[in-house]
């Protein structure tokens, strides 16, 4: 069963929904038949990956707000990560252009290692206030991974997976996705949003028995032709 997760590195709700999505496969007989497939988003593509700025100066600038507001607005979030077993940082969480690590995680993709990369650049961002467009800081990141340092220092100054990037925000829009996290389950059903565990094991058991379980053989096999011939 194929679990699409569409998600940006500096959304919150995404590294909630993340954890959330995960305890809950953890709970289900079937979660060794679950492949999750990491897909690219974000949510300001306008940034500049050469700068980066506080999350507090950043609300203030995006969203027109004063500081004492946006520190409310993060207390919220706070409060839903520890619900989570999260304890953002976002006094040290720097906000930049996340491209850069979008192209690391296709390269992680590349040796079944995104699910990893995804939750090391979630602990970068909102736990250690690293930035997630620097080079030698995502270099690190991969090595970390036992990923070859020269292989992912190509990877990130060239255009090798601007494409496959470019693609994944494309296919969200095609999808109509506007926010993250947005995971759509074995290509029927879709969840939005970093929802309770308990959602999420609902939703995933329902996809299952609807879509992989009635194709499940029942039987061991017997009184039936096969390449090898009679099988009694």
């Amino acid at each position: 069963m194929k679990i699409e997760i569409w998600s940006d590195v500096m959304c919150p709700f995404c590294y909630i929904g993340k954890h959330n999505f995960e305890k809950a496969l953890e709970k289900l007989p079937f979660k060794d038949e679950v492949k999750v497939e990491w897909k690219s988003f974000q949510l300001d593509p306008t940034l500049n990956a050469s700068e980066a700025i506080s999350t507090i100066e950043y609300f203030k600038e995006k969203k027109g707000v004063s500081e004492e507001q946006a520190k409310q607005m993060m207390q919220q979030v706070l409060q839903m990560g520890k619900n989570s077993g999260i304890d953002f940082n976002f006094e040290k969480a720097l906000i930049t252009n996340t491209f850069p690590a979008h192209k690391l995680l296709h390269l992680a993709k590349k040796y079944d290692k995104c699910s990893q990369m995804e939750e090391a650049l979630f602990q970068s961002h909102f736990l250690n206030g690293e930035n997630v467009a620097d080079t030698e800081t995502l270099i690190s990141m991969a090595e970390s991974l036992g990923i070859d340092k020269e292989e992912t220092r190509q990877a990130l100054t060239s255009n090798k997976y601007d494409y496959e990037v470019s693609q994944d925000i494309q296919e969200a829009k095609n999808h109509g996705v506007t926010g993250v996290p947005f995971f759509i389950l074995n290509e029927k059903y879709a969840v939005s949003g970093a929802q309770p565990v308990e959602l999420f094991k609902n939703a995933l058991t329902q996809t299952y028995q609807e879509t992989v379980s009635p194709h499940k053989n029942l039987s061991n096999g017997e009184n039936s032709c096969d390449t090898d011939g009679y099988s009694i």
